[in-house]
């Protein structure tokens, strides 16, 4: 079982849904970072569920750093965080313990791990893993934000409901890492908290797209083969529960546009190299060109729904019809743009400290 990612700069994840708790490692982070548990808390905060556009499954996440972190900042060594799970309804998931739900991670496990997996809210599978993630994502986002750099995610659409572009992206990422729910146009956010509530209402869910920026990224990061920039950016969006799809720049609608369009200009001013327009989102041959960086992923519809659905006892193999109990979100996408942020952190911090060695983020 493959859980750790990086290279220089890595991370491994542990735990279920509902086990004792769950954490992390961070390892290859340079000392003297500043740790401000406050932000992590804050981080934490835009993960947890709220409202009717969430499940009623509540975590305080009250995380406690174990190792790697000394008078507030970081040693250098392994840093190890804890999140304990102090609200757990496993009898929830017995009953339909032998049930294969549709879109789920069920019955994959299941043949992998041979039945012995924890069944109990998916387990390992579970999307609470990415509490975890979160915190050691506000570790690097602090780290990143000392070298100039920051990340913005905002829900770009959800159940079938449009945000704005990024216009202005540095006063837009600051207005969304101040926001609960991430979007650029407070409007079409009500609208879009108003269809998922409608979701929640008929047992039903819905998804979206979330779209990323970031700015400050020095050109040169990233290999042109194998670990290119976009390479490594979805490796790591590909492992958060509910991404199914990621594009750069324009990605698809780049298709339908004459070379002469999609193609990103050069111009130099006061000795500043820079493109016109950024329809490739910052990275050219998989290696960044110092434009903004901007990536979207596509969240698919939460699975655990309240409607009957077709299924498989895998105890008997036989037919059967599935519905569900338990506390599930009629959609994930809001709780899961600070997710966005947190990968996307780590990652170019493996990335940067790779291309420039581990004391790129030396502490003052």
């Amino acid at each position: 079982m493959k859980n750790t990612f990086g290279q220089s700069v890595s991370v491994t994840i542990f735990g279920e849904s509902h086990g004792e708790c769950i954490g992390a490692v961070m390892d290859g982070i340079a000392p003297g970072i500043y740790v401000d548990e406050d932000f992590i808390a804050e981080q934490l905060d835009k993960r947890k569920p709220y409202g009717k556009i969430s499940t009623s499954r509540q975590e305080a996440d009250n995380f406690k750093i174990v190792s790697g972190v000394f008078n507030n900042k970081t040693t250098g060594t392994p840093i190890c965080i804890l999140i304990p799970n102090s609200n757990t309804k496993s009898a929830d998931y017995e009953r339909t313990k032998n049930l294969l739900r549709p879109s789920h991670a069920d019955y994959c496990a299941w043949c992998k791990y041979h039945g012995f997996q924890d069944f109990r809210g998916g387990g390992h599978f579970s999307g609470r893993l990415t509490a975890a993630v979160t915190a050691c994502g506000a570790i690097a986002i602090a780290a990143l934000k000392n070298k100039g750099i920051y990340i913005g995610t905002h829900i770009k659409r959800c159940a079938k409901i449009d945000d704005r572009d990024f216009q202005n992206i540095s006063q837009d990422i600051n207005k969304l890492n101040s926001s609960r729910f991430a979007v650029l146009d407070e409007e079409k956010g009500i609208e879009m908290m108003s269809k998922i509530e409608q979701a929640a209402e008929s047992g039903d869910s819905v998804g979206g797209i979330l779209e990323t920026a970031v700015t400050g990224m020095p050109s040169g990061v990233g290999e042109p083969w194998f670990d290119s920039f976009e390479s490594l950016i979805s490796h790591g969006l590909f492992s958060i529960p509910a991404v199914k799809g990621v594009q750069f720049g324009k990605g698809f609608k780049m298709c339908d546009m004459p070379g002469s369009e999609a193609n990103d200009p050069f111009r130099i001013e006061d000795g500043h190299i820079f493109t016109t327009q950024n329809n490739n989102g910052g990275i050219n041959g998989g290696i960044t060109n110092g434009m903004p960086v901007v990536f979207s992923c596509a969240v698919k519809p939460t699975p655990s729904i309240y409607k009957e659905q077709k299924t498989v006892d895998i105890s008997s193999y036989k037919n059967a019809v599935l519905k569900i109990n338990g506390r599930h979100d009629p959609a994930v996408i809001h709780r899961a743009r600070v997710v966005v942020d947190s990968v996307s952190a780590l990652i170019i911090c493996d990335m940067l400290s790779s291309r420039f060695g581990t004391d790129y983020f030396l502490g003052e």
